[in-house]
């Protein structure tokens, strides 16, 4: 498991910005903290609230110096709809091959309809150097981080 005083699992994913493009995390360190935010599915009722409430939250991780990105397995076409209808401002990666929820020991499965491998809901804070500063994960899908906590350790961690 991927926890705090760790070394953040680098990755190289489509990136959905608006266009698709190559994202690799160590490329985008340096710069200031990176918060990853990883989500079980774009559309759903709690996944739209907390990808909303992290938009309404940006100003204030921004002015900590750190760069917000959210994490599903949804294909990068899929998050650029999402992020276009919900007016998100931060890019959404896209794990589709399920590599990156694996390294961060972010993945959970839906037994009950048979849908397995999707994004736990979770959030990494990482420092300039990739080191992991703040880190929650949860087994349960309807819960939200603590958005005051998330902004306080993306703080810190400039």
């Amino acid at each position: 498991m991927v926890d705090v005083g760790d070394a953040a699992p680098d990755f190289t994913a489509p990136l959905a910005n608006g266009d698709v493009e190559p994202f690799t995390l160590s490329e985008n360190l340096g710069d200031g903290p990176v918060v990853l935010a990883f989500f079980p599915g774009a559309f759903t009722s709690v996944c739209t609230s907390e990808m909303n409430t992290l938009q309404g939250d940006l100003d204030r991780l921004q002015e900590s110096g750190a760069t917000l990105y959210g994490v599903s397995v949804d294909t990068p076409f899929a998050l650029n709809e999402f992020r276009e209808q919900e007016g998100l401002e931060f890019g959404l990666v896209s794990d589709t091959n399920k590599e990156i929820i694996d390294a961060y020991d972010a993945e959970m499965d839906f037994e009950e309809m048979g849908y397995h491998g999707v994004a736990k809901r979770a959030v990494f804070v990482l420092d300039a150097d990739g080191e992991v500063t703040y880190a929650w994960v949860s087994d349960d899908p309807g819960a939200e981080p603590d958005y005051d906590e998330v902004a306080e350790a993306a703080g810190d961690a400039a």
